[in-house]
């Protein structure tokens, strides 16, 4: 069979919109109202059926790379376990379901109706605890975040986003130094990205206290004039820094200078009024 990995994404989520929606379907027709619900049900029921097994089969030809992330091994397998109990529990519901056209003319009927709604209702249980576990990998261990396309430019995305939510963290748990390298890096990884750029001046003045150093690198960064929230947040920095060097001359020239450009911006007005 031909290697589906890159849809998972795609067929969990149509497996999951068809799943409940014909679960909540087939509720609704037990109650003897909205009597398009009923056929609707086993539709939706069946479809959705083949699309979990599509997402099991898709899951299980992507593990691999996921499952080799350092940590994730444990997480991919829970995932995997809750996506086979789910396919099979309504593998269970769409027999049912199939039952229940075959004997529509038959006293108990409806007893199988009842008996699929209520499979349902606990498949609907399995589907959060899979779509759970799938977030986790997901959100907690970036399982396929930059690697699923192959596409060398996602992973740097996903490197760039890493070093610079750790390099955050870093500064907020008062690991200065720490920060302060990983900004490094990244400058150093992505020498033309101005905002980055400009994140390494300030890790000078943030986690190294080194206004100086700061200062010179200003002097030297050549701000890109079409990108007016990387010119807002230059000039926002100078100040800063002058800020640090205690020249309220140049912090106020640095400002009303910014005002000019940004004319209506409060937290600018805000701060030179504090300096008057």
């Amino acid at each position: 069979m031909p290697n589906i990995a890159v849809f998972h994404p795609q067929i969990v989520h149509f497996a999951i919109a068809l799943l409940c929606t014909g679960v909540v379907f087939r509720l609704v027709s037990l109650t003897g109202k909205l009597t398009f619900t009923g056929p609707s049900a086993a539709v939706l029921l069946l479809a959705g059926t083949l699309a979990a097994v599509a997402a099991v089969k898709s899951g299980t030809d992507a593990h691999g790379p996921v499952e080799r992330i350092p940590g994730a091994r444990a997480a991919v397998t829970e995932h995997e376990e809750w996506g086979e109990r789910t396919r099979n529990l309504f593998l269970a519901v769409a027999a049912l379901e199939i039952v229940a056209l075959v004997v529509r003319r038959r006293a108990w009927h409806r007893y199988v109706l009842f008996a699929s709604a209520a499979v349902g209702l606990v498949g609907i249980g399995f589907i959060y605890e899979a779509g759970e576990h799938g977030g986790h990998i997901v959100y907690s261990y970036a399982g396929g975040v930059g690697t699923r396309s192959g596409d060398s430019a996602d992973v740097d995305h996903l490197l760039l986003a890493g070093l610079y939510q750790r390099a955050l963290l870093d500064r907020k748990e008062g690991n200065a130094d720490d920060a302060a390298s990983l900004f490094q890096e990244l400058d150093r990884r992505y020498p033309d990205d101005p905002t980055i750029r400009l994140m390494a001046i300030e890790s000078q003045l943030v986690d190294r206290h080194d206004p100086e150093a700061a200062l010179a690198a200003l002097r030297e960064f050549a701000v890109p004039p079409d990108n007016r929230t990387v010119v807002y947040r230059t000039g926002l920095l100078r100040a800063d820094v002058f800020d640090a060097l205690h020249q309220p001359d140049s912090t106020r020239a640095v400002l009303e200078a910014l005002l000019e450009k940004f004319p209506t911006n409060t937290r600018l007005k805000d701060r030179l009024a504090k300096l008057q």
